[in-house]
């Protein structure tokens, strides 16, 4: 097997100071940076690409994608993701860091409600009706109105409202049963915020080996209201929602990193190569050596 490395990339990683923000043409990023943009790939930060024109595919976390006029993909963190050789889209990406967005716990609450990055049980993307696109374009043009400007009195103020509010307008759309039928958004009532938060919880730390009871610890909550929770809304344990997070990273690294499988499962939190040899082959009905070659 040809073996390929999984690039990240961060947004201002080493100067905390800067705007933790930034907003570029689709077109000329992907001229600029192609090869890299065609290449597997993570962030450290969100994103959200705006697709106004072009038809082609995006690729996210092993699913191929359709591409159309108007469609938004939201890249979370640690996704892997990758364009289609096409250089001919137009439309905008964004990016933002979560501390940019969260400013106090109120903060947190509501990006988790947006529900567009944080829950893998999602589709990645959705359709905009045309009122979106006017709405959506307005803000666009605000945004792109205070970038050109020198830094000004209340300017990451405005930026983060304006974000606030195309997130807003995109989290509407998504949840329209009429254009995007393929995505069944929660309610965001309390005990649908505590799932995404262990949601967010596991992305975090899926590979510390933490308990269930741990995880119902850091969300004040007893392991059996979690259990329960998890069941309720999406017919799962809290079990299977951290081993559908381990075995997606498993996947990532094997098909996308030069790693050996020792390396893969020290990484994740297997001190046990064998074990962790074991517990791949239980969920894939395939041992990793068996699923690299498969996926090559």
């Amino acid at each position: 097997m040809k073996e390929s490395k999984i690039s990240e990339y961060h947004l201002h990683k080493d100067l905390p100071e800067k705007r933790q923000f930034e907003v570029f043409s689709l077109k000329e990023y992907l001229k600029k940076n192609s090869p890299d943009t065609i290449r597997p790939h993570i962030h450290s930060f969100y994103q959200v690409l705006w697709f106004y024109e072009g038809e082609g595919a995006h690729f996210v976390d092993f699913k191929k994608y359709e591409v159309h006029p108007n469609t938004l993909f939201f890249i979370g963190k640690n996704q892997v993701h990758y364009f289609d050789e096409y250089l001919g889209y137009e439309g905008i990406m964004i990016h933002f860091n979560e501390r940019f967005l969260v400013q106090n716990e109120n903060d947190i609450n509501f990006f988790l409600k947006y529900n567009l990055f944080n829950d893998p049980y999602q589709q990645p993307f959705c359709k905009i009706s045309a009122q979106a696109e006017k709405d959506l374009n307005m803000l666009m043009s605000q945004i792109n109105t205070e970038l050109s400007k020198a830094d000004g009195f209340g300017q990451l103020e405005l930026l983060r409202s304006y974000l606030n509010a195309f997130l807003i307008f995109a989290h509407r759309e998504k949840a329209n049963p009429h254009l995007n039928k393929e995505n069944k958004l929660y309610a965001t009532d309390e005990k649908h915020l505590q799932l995404l938060r262990f949601i967010d919880l596991v992305e975090s730390n899926y590979h510390g080996n933490l308990t269930i009871s741990e995880y119902a610890a850091l969300l004040n909550i007893s392991s059996k209201t979690l259990t329960e929770l998890t069941n309720k809304i999406i017919f799962k344990t809290p079990s299977m929602i951290i081993q559908e997070r381990v075995m997606i990273e498993a996947q990532r690294l094997l098909t996308h990193s030069g790693l050996n499988v020792n390396q893969i499962g020290y990484k994740l939190g297997f001190e046990d190569p064998s074990y962790f040899v074991k517990y791949f082959k239980k969920y894939a009905k395939l041992s990793p050596g068996e699923f690299r070659k498969f996926i090559s």
